[in-house]
């Protein structure tokens, strides 16, 4: 199938596509705190599940209501596979994480995000060869990858380690958002954008409170027992996190390239290591901050021709 895009005729204005950025970057940013301090109360996968299906049936609903038609049979399959591999693999699989993985951590491996779209973009079919410049950037920042999991595994008297599983299973959950978001970008059918983020928030909320019933979550969650803080933290995720965040997420999908999307990847770590520093006290150790220098760099070198064939492009 061809790429979807939108027509010259329907290019959202520069307006629209700096403050739909702007979402992506600042709001997602602060999940990682929201997810950190929702997580020490809140079962991981339930979490989740009950974050996406009461945001996407919120959404879902109130589009319906001003008359919008539902999924084909086709787009329930198509946001079923983007909103599993999206919300459970790539947000699910995060929550888990950060039960033992500081929000800071998480952050900057999911920094990693166009490392792998560049990877999943090279072997799809009909997918672009990656130069020898982006084989470079993915060596580079998996190298920061390593030295941040090193680095925190080095400290493992300390309170505030991480764990080697934690770590390991962002790396899965960085794998499957790209992964989903290329599907969503090139094989799935042209559709309203808003409908399609409650489809997949549905399918994917659903897959999360499946696994958490599959994991036996429920039993040992007792809502009687929540405070202030992860309730809000929760509500947060759904209404900034899931509905606005997740919502410019896939609208920015719809018009831009991939790697320009992924750009978020540059702004959400120094969000979240703010966030965490300032709210949790989470550490900043010099260690942690040349993985991240070298993680971005990683980044910058294989988006960089991406970036230069734009600038022919636009010449």
């Amino acid at each position: 199938m061809t790429p979807t895009s939108a027509s010259p005729a329907t290019s959202p204005s520069r307006a629209k596509v700096i403050f739909a950025f702007a979402v992506v970057y600042i709001l997602w940013g602060s999940t990682y705190l929201a997810i950190r301090v929702g997580v020490g109360a809140f079962p991981p996968f339930l979490m989740a599940g009950c974050r996406f299906l009461i945001a996407g049936g919120l959404m879902m609903g109130w589009l319906v209501w001003r008359g919008a038609r539902l999924p084909t049979a086709r787009q329930w399959k198509e946001a079923a596979i983007t909103g599993t591999l999206l919300l459970l693999g790539g947000n699910g699989l995060v929550c888990w994480a950060e039960q033992t993985v500081n929000s800071s951590h998480a952050a900057l491996i999911l920094a990693s995000a166009p490392i792998w779209f560049a990877v999943f973009d090279a072997l799809r079919p009909g997918g672009l060869r990656p130069k020898l410049v982006t084989v470079c950037g993915i060596f580079v920042g998996s190298l920061g990858v390593a030295l941040l999991v090193l680095g925190a595994q080095a400290h493992q008297d300390d309170p505030n380690a991480t764990s080697l599983a934690g770590f390991l299973a962002l790396l899965v959950a960085c794998g499957l958002w790209a992964g989903g978001s290329l599907y969503k970008k090139y094989y799935t059918t042209p559709s309203s954008p808003w409908m399609s983020t409650a489809a997949q928030m549905l399918c994917g909320g659903l897959a999360n409170t499946l696994v958490s019933l599959v994991r036996g979550e429920w039993p040992t969650f007792h809502l009687a027992s929540l405070t202030l803080a992860p309730l809000l933290a929760v509500a947060y995720l759904i209404f900034f996190g899931a509905i606005a965040g997740f919502s410019a997420y896939v609208w920015l999908l719809g018009h831009c390239a991939p790697a320009k999307v992924a750009t978020y990847a540059y702004v959400n770590p120094l969000v979240a290591t703010f966030l965490g520093w300032l709210i949790l006290h989470e550490p900043l150790t010099p260690v942690m901050g040349l993985a991240a220098l070298i993680i971005l760099a990683g980044v910058l070198i294989v988006q960089w021709p991406v970036k230069k064939a734009a600038a022919v492009t636009a010449e």
